[in-house]
C-alpha cells in the first residue's frame, strides 16, 4: 500500500521534523557537541562500540552490530536513498573538528549484558541527556550470499533530553491544528513507547517487544506481513 505520505519526515528518534515540501527542518532537539565528546570519551575508555548519527551520516569506527545491519540494508536502497556511513578511526577528533552542531543521537552496542548495563549506568550520570532503557537483546538477520546470519547484541540510544517520537509528533499536531485523539502511533520497540501511549490510537507491530504490546490499544502483523498497511486499512480507510 502506498499511503502517499510525502509531507513530513520525523527522524533521529524524534530529534527533528523535516518539511518535505518546503525542504526545511521545522523542529529540532540536537545533542550539543560537548555532550557528544563526553560520551565518546566514556565509550573509548570502556572499549564500548558506538555510532553517532547526524541528519546526513552515520559515523562509526567499523561495520559491526547495528552499523553492519544498516550497511547491509543500504545495499538494497537506490543511490538517492542510501545512508552515508562514514568509517573513521578517530571519532573524537572527527567530531571535535565537525563544522555543524546537528548531532541526533548516539547508539551503544555490546553483546555482554553486564558490560552493557555498566556503561548505561555511567551514561545516566550525564546531565540533560536521555538513555533509552532497553532490557532485551536486539536480534537481526543479514544476508551473506544465500545464507542468513543472525547478529545479536544489547543496544541503547542516547539523545538530548526530552527527545522521543511523541514530542516530535506534538510539534506537528500544533502546526496541523489537530488533536492527539486524531493521531495513530505505530511502533515495535521501547523507543516508540511515548508515541504509542500518547496517540489517540496506539498500535504495536507483530514483532514488538512485550512491553510495547502491553501498552498498545491493538496489535497488527509484523513488518514482513504488511502490519502498517493492516493498521491503516483497519483504523483509517474503514
Amino acid at each position: 500500500m502506498n499511503a502517499g505520505a510525502n509531507e513530513f519526515l520525523i527522524a533521529g528518534n524524534g530529534a527533528f521534523v523535516y518539511d518535505m515540501q518546503k525542504k526545511e527542518i521545522i523542529y529540532k532537539n540536537y545533542i550539543e557537541k560537548q555532550k557528544i565528546l563526553e560520551i565518546i570519551k566514556i565509550c573509548e575508555e570502556n572499549s564500548i562500540f558506538y555510532n553517532i548519527y547526524t541528519p546526513n551520516e552515520v559515523i562509526t569506527k567499523t561495520l559491526a552490530w547495528d552499523s553492519l545491519f544498516y550497511n547491509n540494508e543500504n545495499k538494497k536502497n537506490p543511490p538517492d536513498k542510501k545512508i552515508n556511513i562514514n568509517i573513521t578511526e578517530n571519532i573524537y577528533d572527527y567530531v571535535q573538528n565537525y563544522k555543524k552542531d546537528d548531532f541526533l543521537k548516539i547508539t551503544i552496542c555490546d553483546n555482554d549484558k553486564s558490560i552493557f548495563r555498566g556503561i548505561m549506568n555511567k551514561l545516566r550520570k550525564i546531565r540533560n541527556i536521555d538513555v533509552l532503557d532497553v532490557g532485551h537483546m536486539s536480534r537481526k538477520l543479514i544476508k551473506s550470499g544465500t545464507e542468513e546470519i543472525e547478529i545479536a547484541y544489547f543496544y541503547t540510544e542516547i539523545t538530548n533530553k526530552n527527545v522521543n517520537k511523541w514530542t516530535a509528533v506534538e510539534s506537528l499536531i500544533k502546526i496541523l491544528g489537530i488533536s492527539k485523539e486524531e493521531v495513530m502511533g505505530i511502533g515495535d520497540n521501547v523507543n516508540d513507547k511515548e508515541l504509542i501511549e500518547e496517540a489517540g490510537m496506539g498500535i504495536a507491530m507483530g514483532q514488538s517487544a512485550p512491553k510495547v504490546k502491553e501498552i498498545a490499544d491493538d496489535a497488527v502483523s509484523d513488518n514482513d506481513n504488511s502490519g502498517v498497511a493492516e493498521a491503516i486499512q483497519k483504523y483509517i480507510l474503514q
